[in-house]
């Protein structure tokens, strides 16, 4: 029986539409309840009349003057956010089509958090019915933070999210903080690693985000991460390809290489360009993919025959934040090619 996970994404809300996932008001109307747009304790009363409104219908039309007219002024800036998501989400069939046309314009308009909502609800369609833990974990990289550390020669990537509050708690939630604000010593931060053993608990512990990934090449992290990456593809551009997680990159032949995400990009300019990577950034490359195109027709004609590197790495603080849009916007597709929507 297939497993459910990453509840809160709001997948069972959503409809199906050729293969693709549409928003509803329902999925819509989760945003609300988000600290960004609840209302707090000392909210004025045109925010609170604000929330109510959309409350009772997400996709009621809103006045610009009653947009201004609220009184806080990062509320105003939430809610403007919010809206601009909204009333772009309507202008598309399916929230693949919308995802995809964010990064065919000159800049991305929507707030991160929302970007990363629609990449969650997009991997959480293309992973739905796995059992694998390993792939749902993998998939967690592609709308949340991760930090990366490297023990004993293995690489691994933990959720900096989840981090940052054992850090403050201690585990211990409120009562561990107030531990930490007088001095009491705490609990060292340790976070299971996903293994055989451990797998089957993934699931039961839906949305700690308390399972760091092994990216060390030659284990299953790096492949799952793979795996995910072809199914990506494939959903978006329509196209079949191959990954492959590997040590290294020896290519005399090299011609394309897609960074995921900002660091990346600027470690694999460097290989191509035949230069040595220094000591910081060889600690930072976090994982390395090839990539093959199934039918050799869906490639530029320069790149048949050829394979596309890939490479993930963490920033110098050692956060790792993936740009999953670089894989389908940056591979050199045939024109003939067409991504979904």
């Amino acid at each position: 029986m297939a497993q459910d996970f990453w509840a809160s994404s709001g997948y069972r809300l959503l409809e199906r539409k050729g293969g693709c996932v549409v928003a509803t008001p329902e999925w819509l109307a989760q945003f609300l309840e988000r600290e960004e747009l609840a209302p707090p304790p000392e909210a004025g009363p045109r925010e609170r009349a604000m929330h109510a409104r959309l409350s009772r219908d997400v996709m009621a039309t809103v006045a610009q003057s009653t947009l201004d007219d609220i009184e806080d002024e990062d509320a105003r800036e939430n809610w403007r956010e919010f809206l601009r998501f909204r009333d772009r989400i309507r202008n598309f069939p399916t929230l693949e089509a919308c995802y995809l046309d964010l990064f065919r314009r000159e800049t991305v308009d929507l707030a991160p958090p929302f970007v990363d909502a629609l990449a969650r609800a997009i991997v959480r369609h293309i992973l739905d019915g796995t059992e694998d833990a390993w792939l749902c974990r993998a998939g967690e990289l592609f709308f949340r933070r991760q930090r990366v550390s490297t023990e004993s020669g293995r690489v691994l990537a933990a959720d900096a999210a989840t981090l940052e509050v054992y850090h403050d708690t201690g585990g211990f939630g409120d009562v561990g903080r107030l531990l930490r604000q007088q001095n009491v010593g705490m609990p060292a931060v340790k976070m299971d690693i996903l293994n055989a053993e451990n797998a089957a608990f993934y699931f039961m512990r839906d949305e700690l985000y308390s399972f760091a990934l092994d990216l060390t090449a030659g284990t299953r992290g790096p492949s799952a991460v793979a795996q995910v990456l072809e199914r990506w593809v494939a959903h978006l551009a329509g196209v079949e390809v191959s990954i492959e997680a590997v040590g290294e990159i020896h290519d005399e032949r090299w011609r394309w290489h897609v960074g995921l995400d900002v660091d990346a990009t600027a470690i694999l300019d460097t290989l191509y360009e035949g230069e040595s990577l220094d000591a910081s950034q060889r600690e930072r490359l976090a994982a390395l993919f090839r990539l093959t195109f199934r039918d050799a027709g869906d490639a530029i004609p320069d790149m048949v025959g050829k394979p596309v590197w890939l490479a993930l790495a963490c920033r110098p603080d050692r956060t790792l934040r993936m740009k999953p849009q670089n894989l389908v916007v940056n591979l050199p597709l045939a024109a003939a090619s067409g991504a979904r929507g």
